[in-house]
């Protein structure tokens, strides 16, 4: 072409084929399986070398006890230690991690289905978290109809719309998030529970170092006006103000489980030392 002939701008580089994209695509799913596996493999890997060296410590201690006659007893019971958790370790390693961020989007999926239901059913942004029997698992969360409502009976609770014939108790009763880990809660517990307001701080520890669901969580409780706050910060699930967020709901049931009483909940926005506020409410003598 010679410098005389007139470049046609509008010509442009074609567009990747389909067939391209596809292909990158493909590659890149691969890799994420890929890392995925990997990462599972040496979460594994992780937990079974804690297991060899916890029954490494244990012969050793083992063999030590022969050797040595006046220490004898406390080296075997660390050998039977050692070993007895080495086997314990190896073969409760988990098969599959389930990373945070699937865990996240199945919430929030459900979450928001949840809150459309509520509020195409017209009913209250009341939040009111109640055990109907002797275990945790057993608690609902009750969502009323009306402003002024009534808590319905425990038996009607058991259904998923609560429809007695008083009408200010009526609404829907789900089961929340919180249930499964309170549970896990009281049976992870080193000692007795104490059933009272103060197992809001007890819950919130757990919320850092049993679950893990928040980076931090302080609570403020106070008795005599039925109130309990806490702090958090860095939530793992997002939002703390969505419907029924697993922070808030181990809380709730949580407290209501342990004073036998019916605790609402309300979120607000926090400063520059905390991310959210959850206040837990519930009647008090005081």
């Amino acid at each position: 072409m010679s410098a005389d002939t007139p470049t046609d701008l509008s010509e442009t580089p074609s567009d990747p084929p389909e067939e391209s994209l596809a292909a990158e695509v493909e590659v890149l799913r691969e890799e994420n399986r890929r890392l995925r596996e990997e990462f599972a493999r040496a979460r594994r890997t992780q937990y079974r070398r804690t297991a060899l060296m916890l029954a490494g410590i244990g012969v050793l201690a083992g063999i030590a006890g022969v050797l040595f006659a006046d220490a004898r007893t406390v080296l075997f019971a660390l050998s039977g230690t050692g070993v007895f958790f080495g086997v314990l370790v190896y073969y409760l390693s988990p098969e599959q991690f389930i990373s945070a961020d699937v865990g996240r989007r199945v919430y929030e999926a459900l979450a928001q289905n949840e809150a459309a239901a509520v509020s195409e059913l017209g009913l209250q942004n009341d939040r009111v978290y109640v055990s109907v029997g002797d275990a945790i698992e057993d608690a609902r969360l009750f969502v009323p109809q009306r402003d002024e409502y009534e808590l319905p009976a425990a038996d009607a609770l058991a259904d998923t719309f609560v429809v007695p014939d008083e009408q200010a108790a009526r609404g829907v009763a789900l089961e929340p998030t919180g249930g499964p880990l309170a549970a896990d809660f009281r049976q992870a517990a080193t000692g007795d529970v104490d059933d009272t307001p103060e197992i809001a701080t007890a819950l919130s520890n757990a919320l850092v170092e049993q679950f893990e669901l928040v980076e931090s969580a302080d609570a403020d409780v106070d008795p005599d006006a039925g109130r309990a706050t806490v702090g958090v910060t860095e939530s793992v699930y997002g939002p703390v103000d969505r419907f029924d967020h697993p922070v808030t709901s181990l809380l709730a049931v949580g407290l209501a489980s342990a004073l036998d009483t019916a605790v609402t909940t309300e979120v607000s926005t926090g400063d520059d030392r905390v991310d959210y506020l959850v206040t837990c409410q519930w009647e008090s003598d005081g």
